[in-house]
């Protein structure tokens, strides 16, 4: 006959040594675990806390304009805000009717690092363009600053020149550019 007693007395013996050996490596497992998620919660509060960017400032003809800052240019009001990526923008209120309090040069070079999106100038000979061979004036437009989907930022028309209120004894400079700049459109015959 087999004893079967002294196998399953063995058995119980290891079974009982073993949660005695796993178990205090497995608490300290789970400690040393909860106190490296609590540490590094505490530092990554600590480093966002210190790291923290300060709300981005909104440009305008090169000069930074806090959050919350309000404008005039062209008879209307701009304020500065972020968008929903917390990159700066000017959001336009209404006509203001007031003088402009910044500079506004217009569109002579590219808006980036210059103007924030949602900035407005009047156009310059910098955004004329071609339709065929008929040269299309950029003072002709007010341009509002957008960005692509990648970021950059451009000139966009935003309407036509009478939207915007220049100085007294000031207004659109026309372009002294010509036509003969445009090259007309080729011309692409069906072969027969």
């Amino acid at each position: 006959m087999l004893n079967v007693e002294p196998d399953s007395v063995a058995s119980d013996a290891a079974r009982r040594a073993r949660p005695a050996v796993v178990r205090p490596r497995l608490r300290a497992g789970v400690a040393l675990a909860a106190t490296t998620i609590a540490t590094a919660g505490m530092i990554g509060a600590a480093a966002g806390g210190a790291s923290a960017a300060p709300a981005a400032e909104c440009l305008w003809a090169g000069t930074s304009h806090p959050q919350g800052a309000a404008v005039s240019a062209g008879g209307r009001a701009f304020t500065c805000a972020t968008d929903r990526l917390g990159a700066p923008r000017w959001v336009q209120g209404a006509a203001a009717g007031t003088p402009g309090t910044v500079a506004n040069p217009g569109t002579r070079t590219a808006p980036a690092g210059v103007f924030s999106a949602g900035a407005w100038q009047p156009g310059t000979e910098y955004t004329d363009y071609c339709v065929g061979t008929q040269l299309i004036d950029g003072s002709e437009s007010v341009y509002e600053v957008v960005a692509d989907a990648d970021g950059a930022l451009r000139w966009r028309a935003a309407g036509p020149i009478s939207q915007w209120a220049f100085a007294p004894g000031t207004g659109p400079v026309p372009t002294t550019r010509s036509a003969s700049l445009c090259l007309p459109d080729e011309v692409i015959w069906p072969r027969s």
